[in-house]
């Protein structure tokens, strides 16, 4: 469980207030969230309602706080996954890459570029942000013409697939230092009914199962399913250089000790 936050003309104290109280009511009373390994505080991925992060859409509608990476990193964001929003006016000239985000003072939309990750200490404000893939499909043409764009979305019309996987793939989501590793962040707009038939149906399981077959077929094809805070962590030990298996870099930082017993894990 993450946080996802829509909101309209607010402040930075106002997003700082319901953002600590959204963190401490999921992590005290629900058992969820994440925890630093070594302080223990909560932390939390992000996902910005209609991709309007950091106040970045040019009418400064659906948010309205300039300094929203610093908010969100001083209240225990581990890393943010709104990204990408094409055709949103909200989508960063960054694509298909993991970096750091340092806010800059009055500035919207501070994520437009930043640090790609990597060796070394990332920067002192930064913000990590993991982008999923967003490339052109042209094997799925608009009136036969001009191609269509992959944004990894899965929905009622967008199934997943082999050919879908190999553009996620072609996005080449990495950190220099484990260039082996592919992050492929994949993403749904809500359990609604008309996504059923694809998220929990027979479309899924024909993708799970080509998965099974494409890594049955070639050894060097491993996939691994991670949740955000998974990823993120994973990124943190590629930046590290971690050799290990992926197994066990899963808790690298940030790790989940489930929620308490006689608590029932519950939503917002």
């Amino acid at each position: 469980m993450e946080v996802h936050l829509h909101h309209d003309n607010d402040t930075a104290e106002n997003l700082r207030r319901t953002l600590t109280e959204a963190r401490d009511l999921l992590a005290a009373r629900h058992g969820q969230l994440a925890r630093h390994r070594r302080t223990g505080e909560p932390a939390y991925g992000f996902i910005h309602g209609n991709w309007s992060l950091d106040n970045s859409r040019p009418d400064g509608r659906l948010c309205g706080v300039n300094n929203e990476l610093d908010v969100l990193r001083e209240t225990g964001c581990y890393a943010d996954f709104t990204m990408p929003a094409f055709p949103s006016p909200c989508q960063t000239r960054t694509v298909n890459s993991i970096y750091y985000a340092v806010g800059r003072p009055g500035c919207p939309k501070s994520h437009d570029t930043g640090s790609p990750a990597g060796p070394g200490r990332p920067p002192r404000r930064g913000l990590l942000m993991i982008q999923g893939p967003l490339v052109l499909d042209w094997g799925r043409r608009k009136w036969g013409l001009l191609p269509r764009v992959e944004n990894g979305c899965l929905q009622g019309n967008q199934p997943p697939s082999a050919r879908r996987l190999d553009l996620w793939l072609a996005a080449r989501v990495r950190v220099p230092t484990r260039p082996d590793w592919y992050f492929v962040k994949l993403h749904t707009h809500g359990a609604n009914e008309r996504n059923m038939p694809v998220l929990l149906g027979d479309p899924m399981v024909r993708f799970h199962d080509a998965l099974a077959a494409r890594a049955a077929a070639d050894p060097d094809f491993r996939y691994h399913y991670v949740t955000a805070r998974e990823m993120a962590n994973l990124v943190r030990a590629a930046e590290a250089g971690w050799s290990g298996p992926v197994a066990a870099a899963r808790d690298f930082e940030w790790e989940w000790q489930g929620a308490p017993a006689g608590v029932a894990a519950v939503g917002l």
